[in-house]
């Protein structure tokens, strides 16, 4: 019986190399998942809480900034098509604001859909920076202008509107290789969300229709609220937030799959300009938030398009109500995101050859 125990209990010589074989398999998948959350979420590796400090002129900036902010959301206020005059009394307003910086913009009228709306139109401010070498080459940012009904609306989006000034103002003076379209989006908002009566989706049906093809299309939406308080960050999905910080001092990069590509370039040039944490996301369209802005408009025209947003109802406690107001507001932060966009906006400018 003893030797029939030996006999039976001789361990067979593949066993440690398939043991091995597992243990190489496992490494291998724990590398190609890190490496994966790495190529779609680009996530920072610097935790602490940032040190910034503004030059003169983004100082000065900030200034601007929020005198912008504070026209939008205090004198004009709310501004939508159940409040009459409202949105055009802020086209007009960002008319002059771009006609001060020397642009002449130019009004995409179009007619809203459904009985409700029958006779009435709505109106896209649009001004351009030809470009110099390719103009027929269109980098394009936009943001809406009109509010939720009893939202003053500093952060959505009057913050998106302001740095969508600055930008112009900016590039004005100083044109990139490819052409620089601002556009400046009505009704966003619902109850006209995600349906042919947005602003974003009539301006990209016009260019579907023109054979126009945007290099790429920034959406700049809810630029303006931070806070360095731990928890303070929330994420729209279950295990996001083990990836990204807790604390909502950052600015995020947001797009679709498709898009990858040219989010992680974009995130590349923001994070090279200013020192302010850029977090960047590739996600899957059905992900909550991922498709919440005019970036949607163009893809479901086929453009390539990606958000820019400090997640708005996933920080900030006033999204959507009247308490979304401009005192609340980080002018300084806002202003480093203006920075970083201008580095955004001089890469995604240059020859194709770059």
């Amino acid at each position: 019986m003893a030797k029939d125990r030996d006999k039976n209990s001789v361990v067979s010589p593949w066993r440690p190399l398939a043991a091995s074989a597992i243990i190489l398999s496992c490494l291998v998948l724990l590398f190609l998942s890190v490496f994966m959350v790495w190529w779609l979420f680009m996530p920072s590796s610097d935790t602490r809480v940032p040190v910034l400090e503004l030059t003169p002129a983004e100082k000065e900036l900030a200034a601007r900034l929020q005198q912008d902010v504070r026209y939008l959301a205090e004198t004009i206020g709310e501004r939508h098509m159940h409040r009459p005059g409202t949105m055009e009394t802020t086209a007009a307003w960002i008319e002059h604001r771009l006609e001060e910086i020397g642009l002449v913009p130019t009004r995409h009228s179009y007619q809203l859909q459904g009985e409700r709306y029958r006779g009435r139109s709505a109106d896209n401010l649009i001004a351009e920076v030809a470009g110099t070498s390719y103009p027929e080459r269109v980098v394009m940012v936009g943001a809406h202008y009109d509010t939720v009904p009893g939202s003053p609306g500093a952060n959505d989006n009057s913050s998106a509107v302001a740095v969508l000034l600055a930008l112009a103002e900016w590039f004005y003076q100083r044109p990139q290789a490819k052409t620089l379209r601002f556009v400046a989006f009505a009704n966003e908002e619902p109850p006209f969300f995600q349906t042919p009566n947005m602003g974003s989706y009539a301006y990209a049906q016009t260019m579907k229709n023109l054979g126009e093809q945007p290099v790429a299309m920034l959406s700049l939406d809810g630029l303006g609220y931070y806070s360095d308080e731990p928890g303070s960050q929330s994420y729209p999905a279950p295990g996001i937030g083990l990836i990204y910080p807790d604390r909502a001092n950052f600015i995020a990069l947001v797009t679709r799959l498709a898009d990858l590509r040219l989010m992680k370039r974009s995130l590349k040039a923001f994070r090279e300009e200013t020192a302010l944490p850029a977090e960047g996301a590739a996600l899957p369209e059905f992900v909550p938030g991922v498709d919440w802005s005019d970036h949607w408009s163009f893809w479901q025209h086929g453009f390539p398009a990606f958000l820019v947003t400090d997640t708005l109802p996933f920080r900030d406690p006033y999204y959507h109500t009247a308490g979304d107001t401009a005192d609340r507001l980080d002018y300084a932060r806002m202003a480093l995101v203006a920075q970083g966009l201008k580095g955004v906006l001089t890469d995604l400018g240059s020859p194709p050859s770059r």
